[in-house]
Protein backbone atom coordinates (compact mmCIF):
# COMPACT_ATOMS: atom_id res chain seq x y z
CA UNK A 1 0.00 0.00 0.00
CA UNK A 2 1.10 3.50 -0.86
CA UNK A 3 2.48 5.21 1.65
CA UNK A 4 4.58 8.51 2.86
CA UNK A 5 7.28 6.63 4.96
CA UNK A 6 9.39 9.02 7.68
CA UNK A 7 13.35 8.09 7.32
CA UNK A 8 13.27 6.63 10.16
CA UNK A 9 10.68 4.87 11.98
CA UNK A 10 9.75 7.20 15.23
CA UNK A 11 11.98 6.17 17.96
CA UNK A 12 10.79 6.55 21.85
CA UNK A 13 12.72 9.38 22.27
CA UNK A 14 11.31 11.26 19.45
CA UNK A 15 7.74 10.87 20.24
CA UNK A 16 7.28 14.10 22.17
CA UNK A 17 8.52 15.82 19.10
CA UNK A 18 6.05 13.87 17.12
CA UNK A 19 3.66 15.49 19.73
CA UNK A 20 4.64 18.85 19.43
CA UNK A 21 4.47 18.81 15.76
CA UNK A 22 0.83 17.38 15.36
CA UNK A 23 -0.26 20.00 17.99
CA UNK A 24 1.19 22.83 16.11
CA UNK A 25 -0.47 21.36 12.87
CA UNK A 26 -3.64 21.34 14.89
CA UNK A 27 -3.40 24.61 15.95
CA UNK A 28 -4.19 25.45 12.21
CA UNK A 29 -7.03 23.07 11.89
CA UNK A 30 -8.14 25.10 15.07
CA UNK A 31 -8.10 28.44 13.35
CA UNK A 32 -9.28 26.97 10.21
CA UNK A 33 -12.29 25.15 11.85
CA UNK A 34 -13.22 28.42 14.37
CA UNK A 35 -13.40 30.49 10.82
CA UNK A 36 -15.28 27.83 8.67
CA UNK A 37 -18.21 27.00 11.64
CA UNK A 38 -18.33 29.94 13.68
CA UNK A 39 -19.42 31.62 10.56
CA UNK A 40 -22.76 29.80 10.60
CA UNK A 41 -23.04 30.53 14.31
CA UNK A 42 -23.01 33.95 13.73
CA UNK A 43 -24.87 34.16 10.46
CA UNK A 44 -28.39 35.94 11.80
CA UNK A 45 -25.88 38.82 13.21
CA UNK A 46 -24.01 38.79 10.25
CA UNK A 47 -27.25 38.94 7.96
CA UNK A 48 -28.28 42.04 10.69
CA UNK A 49 -25.15 43.72 10.55
CA UNK A 50 -24.73 44.03 6.70
CA UNK A 51 -28.93 44.40 6.17
CA UNK A 52 -29.29 40.85 4.02
CA UNK A 53 -31.73 37.66 4.91
CA UNK A 54 -30.10 34.70 6.36
CA UNK A 55 -30.22 32.74 3.04
CA UNK A 56 -28.59 35.31 1.86
CA UNK A 57 -26.02 35.75 4.30
CA UNK A 58 -25.66 32.04 4.15
CA UNK A 59 -23.82 32.62 0.53
CA UNK A 60 -20.85 33.84 2.39
CA UNK A 61 -20.61 29.98 3.63
CA UNK A 62 -20.87 28.78 0.14
CA UNK A 63 -18.24 31.48 -1.14
CA UNK A 64 -15.75 30.14 1.34
CA UNK A 65 -16.58 26.53 0.65
CA UNK A 66 -16.08 27.18 -3.33
CA UNK A 67 -12.79 28.78 -2.08
CA UNK A 68 -11.18 25.40 -0.82
CA UNK A 69 -12.57 23.79 -3.90
CA UNK A 70 -10.27 26.07 -5.72
CA UNK A 71 -7.73 26.66 -3.86
CA UNK A 72 -6.97 23.20 -2.43
CA UNK A 73 -5.80 21.45 -6.28
CA UNK A 74 -4.05 24.97 -7.52
CA UNK A 75 -2.42 25.99 -4.33
CA UNK A 76 -1.03 21.87 -3.82
CA UNK A 77 0.13 22.02 -7.47
CA UNK A 78 1.99 25.36 -6.83
CA UNK A 79 3.61 24.35 -4.37
CA UNK A 80 4.81 21.20 -5.31
CA UNK A 81 8.13 22.34 -5.55
CA UNK A 82 8.48 24.00 -2.24
CA UNK A 83 9.20 21.53 1.00
CA UNK A 84 6.28 21.05 3.06
CA UNK A 85 7.34 23.08 6.21
CA UNK A 86 7.89 26.41 3.90
CA UNK A 87 4.62 25.80 2.03
CA UNK A 88 2.79 25.20 5.51
CA UNK A 89 3.89 28.45 6.70
CA UNK A 90 3.10 30.14 3.52
CA UNK A 91 -0.61 28.96 3.33
CA UNK A 92 -1.11 30.07 7.30
CA UNK A 93 0.35 33.86 6.46
CA UNK A 94 -2.48 34.01 3.74
CA UNK A 95 -5.32 32.33 5.79
CA UNK A 96 -4.58 35.01 8.55
CA UNK A 97 -4.53 37.76 6.66
CA UNK A 98 -7.71 37.04 4.38
CA UNK A 99 -9.36 36.65 7.98
CA UNK A 100 -8.13 40.11 9.14
CA UNK A 101 -9.75 41.40 5.75
CA UNK A 102 -13.04 39.49 6.60
CA UNK A 103 -13.14 41.59 9.80
CA UNK A 104 -12.57 44.76 8.20
CA UNK A 105 -14.73 44.27 5.31
CA UNK A 106 -16.47 47.33 4.65
CA UNK A 107 -19.82 45.75 3.30
CA UNK A 108 -21.30 42.70 2.59
CA UNK A 109 -19.75 42.27 -1.24
CA UNK A 110 -16.53 43.02 0.37
CA UNK A 111 -16.87 40.41 3.19
CA UNK A 112 -18.03 37.52 0.40
CA UNK A 113 -14.45 38.33 -1.01
CA UNK A 114 -12.83 38.16 1.70
CA UNK A 115 -14.41 34.95 2.44
CA UNK A 116 -14.06 32.83 -0.19
CA UNK A 117 -9.88 34.68 -0.08
CA UNK A 118 -10.02 33.14 3.17
CA UNK A 119 -11.01 29.61 1.57
CA UNK A 120 -8.35 29.37 -0.70
CA UNK A 121 -5.44 27.86 1.77
CA UNK A 122 -7.98 25.78 3.69
CA UNK A 123 -7.86 22.50 1.44
CA UNK A 124 -3.94 22.91 0.51
CA UNK A 125 -3.03 23.27 4.07
CA UNK A 126 -5.07 20.17 5.88
CA UNK A 127 -3.86 18.07 2.57
CA UNK A 128 -0.09 19.11 2.91
CA UNK A 129 -0.28 18.89 6.98
CA UNK A 130 -2.15 15.54 6.73
CA UNK A 131 0.95 14.22 4.31
CA UNK A 132 3.27 15.83 6.87
CA UNK A 133 1.50 14.26 9.90
CA UNK A 134 1.33 11.08 8.31
CA UNK A 135 5.09 11.08 7.92
CA UNK A 136 6.25 11.58 11.52
CA UNK A 137 4.61 7.84 12.78
CA UNK A 138 5.25 3.95 11.09
CA UNK A 139 2.73 3.44 7.87
CA UNK A 140 0.41 1.53 10.16
CA UNK A 141 -0.13 4.20 12.17
CA UNK A 142 -1.14 6.76 9.66
CA UNK A 143 -5.31 7.24 10.13
CA UNK A 144 -4.19 7.99 14.23
CA UNK A 145 -1.78 10.71 12.97
CA UNK A 146 -3.54 12.57 10.67
CA UNK A 147 -7.02 12.17 13.08
CA UNK A 148 -4.29 13.80 15.40
CA UNK A 149 -3.88 16.90 13.20
CA UNK A 150 -7.47 16.36 13.10
CA UNK A 151 -8.14 17.49 16.07
CA UNK A 152 -7.39 21.19 15.73
CA UNK A 153 -10.71 21.15 13.42
CA UNK A 154 -12.84 18.97 15.87
CA UNK A 155 -11.77 20.54 19.20
CA UNK A 156 -12.29 24.30 17.20
CA UNK A 157 -16.31 23.40 17.56
CA UNK A 158 -16.30 22.82 21.24
CA UNK A 159 -13.80 25.90 22.28
CA UNK A 160 -13.61 28.10 18.58
CA UNK A 161 -17.12 27.97 17.88
CA UNK A 162 -18.88 28.62 20.71
CA UNK A 163 -16.16 31.58 21.98
CA UNK A 164 -16.14 33.33 18.88
CA UNK A 165 -19.92 32.88 18.68
CA UNK A 166 -19.84 34.63 22.12
CA UNK A 167 -18.02 37.13 20.91
CA UNK A 168 -19.57 37.41 17.59
CA UNK A 169 -23.10 38.29 19.67
CA UNK A 170 -21.81 40.57 21.91
CA UNK A 171 -18.63 42.64 20.33
CA UNK A 172 -19.82 42.31 16.87
CA UNK A 173 -19.69 39.28 14.30
CA UNK A 174 -16.19 41.28 13.26
CA UNK A 175 -14.62 40.47 16.00
CA UNK A 176 -14.85 36.50 15.33
CA UNK A 177 -12.77 36.62 12.13
CA UNK A 178 -10.31 39.20 14.02
CA UNK A 179 -10.10 36.10 16.53
CA UNK A 180 -9.28 34.07 13.75
CA UNK A 181 -6.52 36.10 12.03
CA UNK A 182 -5.07 36.09 15.71
CA UNK A 183 -5.03 32.01 16.02
CA UNK A 184 -3.68 32.00 12.13
CA UNK A 185 -0.52 34.31 13.52
CA UNK A 186 -0.01 32.47 16.39
CA UNK A 187 -0.14 29.14 13.99
CA UNK A 188 2.69 30.46 11.74
CA UNK A 189 5.10 30.56 15.17
CA UNK A 190 4.04 27.14 15.81
CA UNK A 191 4.74 25.60 12.29
CA UNK A 192 8.30 27.38 12.13
CA UNK A 193 9.46 26.46 15.94
CA UNK A 194 8.01 22.87 16.10
CA UNK A 195 7.33 21.13 13.21
CA UNK A 196 11.04 19.73 11.41
CA UNK A 197 12.67 20.41 8.38
CA UNK A 198 10.94 18.82 5.63
CA UNK A 199 13.40 18.19 2.39
CA UNK A 200 12.10 18.51 -0.90
CA UNK A 201 11.37 15.02 -2.32
CA UNK A 202 13.05 13.48 -5.02
CA UNK A 203 10.98 13.90 -8.13
CA UNK A 204 8.58 16.30 -6.93
CA UNK A 205 6.62 18.25 -9.34
CA UNK A 206 3.33 19.86 -10.34
CA UNK A 207 3.33 17.17 -13.22
CA UNK A 208 3.59 14.14 -10.51
CA UNK A 209 0.91 15.69 -8.81
CA UNK A 210 -1.42 15.72 -11.41
CA UNK A 211 -0.96 12.47 -12.13
CA UNK A 212 -3.19 11.21 -9.10
CA UNK A 213 -6.21 12.93 -11.40
CA UNK A 214 -5.60 10.30 -13.49
CA UNK A 215 -6.43 8.05 -11.04
CA UNK A 216 -10.46 6.86 -11.12
CA UNK A 217 -9.86 5.68 -7.58
CA UNK A 218 -8.76 9.16 -6.56
CA UNK A 219 -12.03 10.46 -8.30
CA UNK A 220 -14.72 7.88 -6.88
CA UNK A 221 -13.36 8.65 -3.14
CA UNK A 222 -13.79 12.31 -3.65
CA UNK A 223 -17.04 11.94 -5.28
CA UNK A 224 -17.97 10.05 -2.11
CA UNK A 225 -17.28 12.85 0.26
CA UNK A 226 -18.46 15.67 -2.11
CA UNK A 227 -21.99 14.05 -1.97
CA UNK A 228 -22.01 11.90 1.17
CA UNK A 229 -20.83 14.89 3.39
CA UNK A 230 -23.79 17.48 1.49
CA UNK A 231 -26.28 16.62 4.28
CA UNK A 232 -24.07 17.28 6.93
CA UNK A 233 -23.63 20.57 5.90
CA UNK A 234 -27.36 21.51 4.78
CA UNK A 235 -28.16 21.07 8.53
CA UNK A 236 -25.58 22.79 10.40
CA UNK A 237 -25.38 25.50 8.14
CA UNK A 238 -28.97 26.79 9.36
CA UNK A 239 -28.03 25.13 12.73
CA UNK A 240 -28.77 28.27 14.53
CA UNK A 241 -32.13 29.54 13.36
CA UNK A 242 -32.94 25.82 13.59
CA UNK A 243 -32.40 25.79 17.40
CA UNK A 244 -33.79 28.87 17.94
CA UNK A 245 -37.04 28.91 15.90
CA UNK A 246 -37.40 25.20 15.92
CA UNK A 247 -36.17 23.46 18.94
CA UNK A 248 -36.90 26.85 21.09
CA UNK A 249 -33.48 27.39 22.52
CA UNK A 250 -33.10 31.42 23.30
CA UNK A 251 -29.62 32.66 21.69
CA UNK A 252 -27.34 32.67 24.86
CA UNK A 253 -27.85 28.89 24.64
CA UNK A 254 -27.01 28.37 21.48
CA UNK A 255 -22.90 28.25 22.12
CA UNK A 256 -23.27 25.82 24.62
CA UNK A 257 -24.90 23.30 21.75
CA UNK A 258 -22.44 23.94 19.60
CA UNK A 259 -19.97 23.05 22.12
CA UNK A 260 -21.95 19.92 22.25
CA UNK A 261 -21.69 19.50 18.41
CA UNK A 262 -17.98 19.81 19.31
CA UNK A 263 -17.56 17.38 21.58
CA UNK A 264 -19.74 14.80 19.31
CA UNK A 265 -16.68 16.28 16.46
CA UNK A 266 -13.88 15.32 18.51
CA UNK A 267 -15.03 11.90 19.53
CA UNK A 268 -15.53 10.89 16.22
CA UNK A 269 -11.73 11.99 14.92
CA UNK A 270 -10.92 10.37 17.87
CA UNK A 271 -12.67 7.16 16.81
CA UNK A 272 -12.41 7.06 13.29
CA UNK A 273 -8.67 7.79 13.55
CA UNK A 274 -8.55 4.28 15.20
CA UNK A 275 -10.85 2.92 12.66
CA UNK A 276 -9.11 4.09 9.91
CA UNK A 277 -6.24 2.11 10.81
CA UNK A 278 -8.72 -1.20 11.50
CA UNK A 279 -10.33 -1.04 8.28
CA UNK A 280 -10.91 2.18 5.61
CA UNK A 281 -13.78 1.12 3.66
CA UNK A 282 -15.80 -0.09 6.39
CA UNK A 283 -15.46 3.04 8.29
CA UNK A 284 -16.85 5.61 5.46
CA UNK A 285 -19.48 3.20 4.98
CA UNK A 286 -20.54 2.42 8.92
CA UNK A 287 -20.44 6.43 9.11
CA UNK A 288 -22.30 7.40 5.83
CA UNK A 289 -24.94 4.24 7.13
CA UNK A 290 -24.73 6.65 10.78
CA UNK A 291 -25.34 9.75 9.23
CA UNK A 292 -28.54 8.71 7.49
CA UNK A 293 -30.38 7.53 10.67
CA UNK A 294 -29.37 11.28 12.49
CA UNK A 295 -30.65 13.06 9.80
CA UNK A 296 -33.66 10.75 8.76
CA UNK A 297 -34.56 11.35 12.96
CA UNK A 298 -33.75 14.95 12.78
CA UNK A 299 -36.68 16.73 11.73
CA UNK A 300 -38.48 14.91 15.09
CA UNK A 301 -35.71 15.73 17.39
CA UNK A 302 -35.33 19.18 16.79
CA UNK A 303 -38.29 19.77 18.18
CA UNK A 304 -37.96 19.30 21.68
CA UNK A 305 -34.50 20.43 23.30
CA UNK A 306 -32.75 17.77 24.87
CA UNK A 307 -33.61 15.16 21.60
CA UNK A 308 -32.08 18.29 19.57
CA UNK A 309 -28.74 18.41 21.44
CA UNK A 310 -28.38 14.90 21.19
CA UNK A 311 -28.67 14.85 17.81
CA UNK A 312 -26.28 17.52 17.24
CA UNK A 313 -23.91 15.42 19.22
CA UNK A 314 -24.41 12.78 16.89
CA UNK A 315 -24.35 14.82 13.68
CA UNK A 316 -21.02 15.88 15.00
CA UNK A 317 -20.12 12.36 15.56
CA UNK A 318 -20.98 10.41 12.36
CA UNK A 319 -19.25 13.01 10.46
CA UNK A 320 -16.19 13.74 11.39
CA UNK A 321 -15.73 10.51 12.06
CA UNK A 322 -15.50 9.32 8.41
CA UNK A 323 -12.71 12.43 7.80
CA UNK A 324 -9.53 10.25 8.66
CA UNK A 325 -10.67 7.14 6.57
CA UNK A 326 -11.25 9.19 3.29
CA UNK A 327 -7.66 11.05 4.24
CA UNK A 328 -6.10 8.11 4.29
CA UNK A 329 -8.10 6.57 1.08
CA UNK A 330 -6.77 9.22 -0.43
CA UNK A 331 -3.40 8.59 0.57
CA UNK A 332 -3.48 5.20 -0.19
CA UNK A 333 -5.05 5.52 -4.02
CA UNK A 334 -3.12 8.58 -5.12
CA UNK A 335 0.44 6.62 -5.21
CA UNK A 336 3.24 9.31 -5.40
CA UNK A 337 1.16 12.18 -5.83
CA UNK A 338 -0.40 12.20 -2.37
CA UNK A 339 0.08 16.40 -1.40
CA UNK A 340 -2.43 17.17 -4.32
CA UNK A 341 -4.71 14.10 -3.76
CA UNK A 342 -4.78 14.98 0.09
CA UNK A 343 -5.40 18.73 -0.77
CA UNK A 344 -8.47 17.94 -2.80
CA UNK A 345 -10.13 15.73 0.03
CA UNK A 346 -10.94 18.79 1.14
CA UNK A 347 -12.00 20.18 -2.10
CA UNK A 348 -14.42 17.73 -2.18
CA UNK A 349 -15.66 17.98 1.57
CA UNK A 350 -16.46 21.81 0.80
CA UNK A 351 -18.00 20.99 -2.31
CA UNK A 352 -20.44 19.27 -0.07
CA UNK A 353 -20.08 22.29 2.09
CA UNK A 354 -21.52 24.96 -0.80
CA UNK A 355 -23.77 22.01 -1.95
CA UNK A 356 -25.11 21.31 1.05
CA UNK A 357 -25.95 25.30 1.99
CA UNK A 358 -27.25 26.06 -1.13
CA UNK A 359 -29.71 22.96 -1.05
CA UNK A 360 -30.65 24.22 2.49
CA UNK A 361 -30.94 27.59 1.49
CA UNK A 362 -33.03 26.27 -1.40
CA UNK A 363 -35.97 24.36 0.57
CA UNK A 364 -35.90 26.74 3.80
CA UNK A 365 -36.55 29.61 0.80
CA UNK A 366 -39.14 27.63 -0.59
CA UNK A 367 -41.43 28.06 2.36
CA UNK A 368 -40.31 23.81 3.93
CA UNK A 369 -39.18 25.26 7.23
CA UNK A 370 -35.78 24.83 8.80
CA UNK A 371 -35.85 20.84 9.59
CA UNK A 372 -36.15 20.13 5.95
CA UNK A 373 -32.67 20.60 4.83
CA UNK A 374 -32.55 17.06 7.18
CA UNK A 375 -34.44 15.18 4.48
CA UNK A 376 -32.41 16.06 1.47
CA UNK A 377 -29.38 15.36 3.48
CA UNK A 378 -31.01 11.24 3.81
CA UNK A 379 -30.46 11.99 0.02
CA UNK A 380 -27.01 12.76 -0.13
CA UNK A 381 -25.57 10.42 2.12
CA UNK A 382 -27.46 7.58 0.12
CA UNK A 383 -25.65 9.39 -2.64
CA UNK A 384 -22.27 9.26 -1.32
CA UNK A 385 -23.06 5.01 0.27
CA UNK A 386 -23.57 4.34 -3.54
CA UNK A 387 -20.58 5.97 -4.58
CA UNK A 388 -18.25 4.27 -2.25
CA UNK A 389 -19.76 0.67 -3.11
CA UNK A 390 -18.65 1.56 -6.88
CA UNK A 391 -15.35 2.44 -5.84
CA UNK A 392 -15.28 -0.59 -3.44
CA UNK A 393 -16.10 -2.78 -6.98
CA UNK A 394 -14.17 -0.97 -9.04
CA UNK A 395 -11.51 -1.78 -6.59
CA UNK A 396 -11.84 -5.10 -6.82
CA UNK A 397 -11.50 -5.42 -10.08
CA UNK A 398 -7.70 -4.55 -10.38
CA UNK A 399 -6.82 -5.12 -6.86
CA UNK A 400 -3.75 -7.49 -6.11
CA UNK A 401 -3.86 -9.13 -2.83
CA UNK A 402 -3.99 -6.85 0.11
CA UNK A 403 -4.01 -3.37 -1.90
CA UNK A 404 -6.41 -0.95 -2.91
CA UNK A 405 -6.50 -0.17 -6.92
CA UNK A 406 -4.56 1.98 -7.95
CA UNK A 407 -6.86 2.43 -10.93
Amino acid sequence: MPSTRPAAAPTSGRRPRVGLSLAALALGGFGIGTTEFATMGVLPDIASGTGQSIPTAGHLISAYALGVVVGAPLLAVAGARLPRKALLLLLMTAFAAANLASALAPGFGTLLAARFLSGLPHGAYFGIASVVAASLVAPQRRGWAVSMMMLGLTVANVLGVPVSTLLGQGLGWRSTFAVVAVIGALTVAAVALLVPPTPLEHGASAARELGALGRLQVWLTLLVGAVGFGGFFAVYSYITPTLTDVTGYRESAVPVVLAVFGIGMTLGNLLGGRLADWSVDRSIAGGLVAVVVVLATFPLTARSVVPAAVSVLLLGATGSAMIPALQTRLMDVAGDAQSLAAAANHSALNIANALGAWLGGVVIAAGHGYTSPALVGVGLALGGLLVLGAAVAQAGLTRRPGRLAQA
